[in-house]
């Protein structure tokens, strides 16, 4: 089990929405974070995104300790938020994050699904896929129109579009906006 500070854990649901998941992880690891997937849901590893592409998670959620964990990141995707937000041990993990002041990332529907019922936006600023703005309000998130929106230790962006951008962000948070940049012009971004 991995209870290092420097760890952080992206949860995949079927149904995930894959560039979300998949651009994440990638910028994290080029910047150097230890980052893991996960399959939250069941026991295998394998976990097929909304768009039908099937990935192999690095751990299961039973594998991990998120006790210490330096991110937890929750792609959107739908079905995949929703799978997400239906699995206790997911928003467990969730919540106890929040409540000890750690780091949380969710993208598209994710804000709005996953955070919202388990109190994680209320009285942050916030942004989501469009058509989940009416949930994220209602969860008392203040609802942002930015592809990201940074509110404390939460990021949360507004979709597939916004994914490397949401992912920058991660890392100019964790390493600073020096190592973004760096990792950023490597992609010839």
């Amino acid at each position: 089990m991995n209870n290092i500070l420097d760890t952080s854990y992206l949860f995949l649901a079927d149904g995930f929405e894959e560039i979300e998941a998949l651009t994440t992880v990638d910028v994290m690891r080029r910047a150097g974070m230890k980052v893991y997937t996960v399959a939250a849901c069941g026991k295998e590893k394998t976990v097929k995104g909304a768009n039908g592409i099937e990935v192999i998670a690095d751990k299961n959620i039973d594998e991990i300790d998120a006790t210490d964990a330096q991110w937890i990141i929750i792609p959107g995707g739908m079905p995949g938020s929703t799978n997400l937000a239906a699995n206790v041990k997911v928003t467990d993990i969730i919540n106890k994050q929040w409540i000890k002041g750690g780091n949380i990332a969710a993208i598209c529907a994710a804000p709005a699904v996953v955070l919202g019922p388990i109190g994680v936006l209320r009285g942050n600023e916030a942004t989501c896929y469009p058509t989940f703005k009416d949930d994220l309000i209602k969860a008392g998130g203040k609802y942002v129109d930015n592809r990201v929106v940074i509110s404390g230790n939460l990021i949360t962006g507004n979709g597939p579009s916004s994914a490397l951008v949401f992912a920058f962000a991660i890392v100019a948070q964790t390493l600073g906006d020096d190592v973004a940049s760096s990792v950023a012009s490597g992609m010839l971004v």
